[in-house]
């Protein structure tokens, strides 16, 4: 009999984590997706009358505006993960990504209407940075409270997967989308294609919702508010995590720091460097970018599993000071015009960030308690994300264009240094019990 129901365990956890995967997937491969025709396709369809760097710069800009958006997100939808479940306010976040992917791939160029183009399109941006915000947290939430208290590091890694696979869908998805077409047709009506496909996150929304229940934590903590004074159950979850948790949030914050800004750097500024520096076509910079991200996704895995046997610190400062070495190593790499190379530098960024990115589910899942755990690990999540990732595409574009190339590779180090010091101030949370967090 217990062999039985150690199975059904076994069988529902691993349908949480493959749909936690899933959803975060095709979330990811919309917001990445953005990303990657930001700095390919946007510049000349919804600002073609300006100079190709200025173009570029403001199509990029847009590509923040979902940044901007995302902690504004996780504010909303963490304040709802906290009253009214994770799986409600998850499904909540995937329609709206959904929704807003779709209309990009259905908006008219500049071409057309003129000016109210890149405002329409902006606003989109906006809309996907709103979903993100929530998503993250509904996700992780989904899967790390419910997965055994020895294995949170495995089974978070599962919604942390999403981002590489995002990175690979949305980069084969330009790349078939332009091998089956004529150039002239994917930049007019091809590149939407990939944005069209977004509609399917409304069937995975509809799943979670028929199939999925919310967390043991959840229901333990709504049966619990009967016990508690109408004062508490009345207060916002965004507000007493800021409250209870200010420091942990501000340092969560800067944990993430080294991920977002490298991150964004290999998957968005390297396509429009490694195409007008090295003279790579789009789609070797695309391939590149995808087999790293393949080499991303297990290894993130095996780092992750790690995390559950040595703790989240170690392994995640490590990755930090990789990354800030690797950093000097990417773009002489990259200029070599060697495909090879060129996938051995972006490769090596990826995985030194998955020493970090793989365990942060279950390091942020264990900073906070229960009540306002979504709320507390998306503001430091989503706050780490604006300052690394926002504008770290431009940033880079100004750096290299206006000083060098190695004063990116300086800013990846920067970022480093503040994530080590940042995970050296927080505690080690690996042995910890979700219902008993301080």
């Amino acid at each position: 009999m217990q062999n039985i129901e150690n199975t059904q365990k076994k069988s529902n956890m691993q349908k949480v984590a493959l749909t936690a995967l899933a959803g975060t997937s095709i979330e990811w491969y919309d917001f990445f997706l953005y990303g990657a025709a930001a700095a390919l396709i946007f510049p000349t369809a919804f600002f073609g009358e300006m100079p190709p760097t200025t173009a570029l710069l403001l199509s990029l800009l847009t590509f923040a505006a979902g940044f901007i958006a995302r902690p504004i997100g996780g504010i909303i939808f963490g304040h709802f993960g906290d009253k009214v479940g994770r799986k409600k306010t998850l499904i909540s976040a995937l329609m709206l990504m959904g929704i807003s992917s779709t209309l990009i791939g259905l908006l008219p160029t500049y071409a057309m209407i003129g000016v109210a183009a890149p405002i329409l399109l902006t606003t989109l941006r906006f809309a996907q940075g709103l979903a993100i915000g929530g998503q993250w947290g509904g996700a992780m939430l989904l899967v790390t409270e419910s997965a055994p208290s020895d294995q949170r590091g495995y089974y978070g890694a599962f919604a942390q997967a999403g981002a590489p696979i995002g990175v690979i869908l949305a980069n084969l998805a330009l790349i078939i989308t332009s091998a089956l077409v004529s150039e002239e047709f994917f930049n007019t009506w091809g590149w939407r294609i990939p944005f069209l496909a977004s509609a399917v996150l409304i069937l995975i929304s509809m799943y979670i919702q028929l199939n999925l229940e919310d967390t043991d934590a959840f229901k333990a903590l709504v049966d619990n508010k009967d016990t508690q004074s109408d004062e508490n159950i009345k207060k916002s979850p965004v507000v007493e995590a800021i409250r209870k948790y200010p420091k942990r949030i501000f340092l969560a914050a800067g944990a993430f720091l080294s991920v977002q800004v490298t991150f964004y750097i290999l998957i968005a500024f390297m396509l429009a460097y490694g195409v007008t520096s090295a003279n790579m076509a789009r789609d070797d910079m695309l391939a590149a970018v995808l087999i790293a991200s393949a080499i991303m996704v297990p290894v993130q895995f095996i780092f992750s599993s790690y995390s559950d046997r040595h703790g989240r610190k170690g392994i995640f400062m490590s990755g930090a000071v990789l990354t800030g070495i690797w950093a000097f190593a990417i773009f002489p790499l990259v200029d070599t015009g060697n495909f090879y190379l060129i996938v051995l530098a972006i490769t090596g960024g990826l995985v030194f960030l998955a020493m970090m990115y793989g365990p942060q589910a279950a390091f942020f899942t264990e900073l906070f308690s229960t009540e306002v755990r979504y709320s507390g690990a998306t503001l430091g999540y989503q706050f780490g994300a604006i300052v690394g990732g926002a504008f770290a595409p431009t940033i880079a574009v100004k750096l290299w264009t206006e000083f060098d190339i190695i004063w990116v590779s300086a800013y990846i180090a920067l970022a480093s240094l503040l994530t080590l010091i940042s995970v050296m101030a927080l505690t080690e949370t690996y042995q910890s019990d979700l219902n008993n967090t301080d």
